[in-house]
């Protein structure tokens, strides 16, 4: 299979004209996939008004499509419209009262951690492994981890400096103590390869807006097969049935596979714009992604340190996923500045965020240094 350059992928971006998107980590790009997928569900509307079959093909589609992208199968995966939702769906079917403790880190996204947190009502022990730096180590986590932990999370990636978690290590600690394993792979997916079998995790997360090319209002819910969950899902809906058109009010019947985790009726437009990204995520080389994306950030990166600019994100490449985080004083100022000169990256407290895709290339690090460097000297 041939697969797209990275020159051949950016033609799919008309923004690349006059824009450099470098805030993936926020919202990916607009594709003229993503554009033509938006415009063929207003079509279906105004062509046959509510089909039904036609909508629900398409979220049966995106959820095929996103089980093939991280090695899994369709029954594995629930949708969702959150990652946030996922989080809870995983957390309120666990029995906190056998296995209370709960990992987590400060480098968590923090709607995920308020999930964590919340369930402290229950009677979970919400823990923190320790973070150096902006790091969090396997032995971290291995050293909060015990026989009374039942969940231990670890982000793929971390929302707030780009640094890369040791997620299969991590996950194999969680399992020697007989824990489960969430991951968020919401900051990295898209990017970075990923196969659950190899990171061997119980659950993972990840919604379609960002380095996967879709929209907001859709997630994915991958759920091991077989996992048991000690409590049935208290938030449901119809979608959470056996057979969601039995339309039968007296009946509560939760499937055996990753779909007793859906509830209400899924947001059919971004299924609509998931498909368009995963299909063009589906055209690439996941290895060839990484490893491009792998060295725009490691010049970026450098030049920028050579500028004597500070970053929080890792200086070395495995530990430091798409994103490079450069400290400043005043992000939103910064991100201001390069806004107004079509420059788009994403500020998160101290730090402003510049994330890289498939379609990055070499002119998009070139701009942003300089207007980097132009706004020093302005200030």
């Amino acid at each position: 299979m041939d697969h797209l350059s990275p020159a051949e992928f950016r033609r799919h971006f008309p923004a690349f004209e006059d824009t450099v998107h470098l805030a993936s980590c926020s919202q990916g790009a607009l594709s003229d996939q993503l554009s033509s997928a938006l415009f063929e569900f207003q079509h279906t509307i105004r062509e046959y008004g509510a089909p039904w079959d036609l909508w629900m093909g398409e979220v049966e589609r995106a959820r095929t499509m996103f089980a093939h992208l991280i090695g899994a199968s369709p029954e594995e995966i629930a949708v969702l419209p959150s990652a946030s939702a996922g989080a809870y769906q995983v957390a309120s079917t666990q029995d906190w009262s056998t296995r209370p403790r709960l990992v987590t880190t400060d480098l968590e996204f923090p709607s995920v951690a308020h999930v964590w947190l919340a369930q402290r009502e229950r009677g979970a022990d919400v823990t923190f492994a320790a973070e150096h730096d902006g790091r969090v180590g396997t032995d971290d986590f291995a050293a909060v981890i015990d026989g009374d932990t039942g969940l231990v999370s670890v982000p793929l990636v971390s929302y707030r400096n780009g640094f890369r978690f040791e997620v299969k290590d991590a996950a194999e600690a969680a399992h020697a103590a007989g824990a489960k394993v969430f991951v968020d792979a919401y900051q990295g997916l898209g990017v970075e390869p990923v196969s659950v079998a190899e990171l061997d995790c119980d659950y993972l997360v990840c919604g379609a807006l960002k380095y996967l090319l879709g929209i907001s209002g859709i997630a994915f819910l991958y759920v091991r097969g077989g996992l048991t969950d000690p409590v049935d899902p208290p938030a449901t809906g119809w979608f959470g049935r056996r057979d969601p058109f039995e339309f039968d009010p007296r009946n509560l019947d939760y499937p055996t596979d990753a779909r007793r985790f859906e509830a209400g009726t899924p947001s059919v437009p971004s299924a609509y714009g998931a498909v368009a990204g995963l299909r063009q995520l589906a055209g690439l080389d996941a290895k060839a992604v990484r490893a491009h994306v792998t060295d725009l950030s490691s010049q970026l990166g450098s030049e920028l340190m050579a500028s004597g600019e500070v970053l929080a994100s890792p200086a070395d490449d495995e530990r430091r996923g798409p994103q490079v985080a450069l400290r400043d004083d005043d992000p939103d100022a910064l991100s201001a500045y390069l806004k107004a000169r079509r420059i788009v990256c994403s500020p998160r407290g101290d730090v402003l965020r510049i994330s890289l895709h498939y379609y990055n290339d070499t002119s998009d690090i070139e701009a942003a240094l300089q207007a980097i460097s132009d706004y020093r000297r302005s200030r």
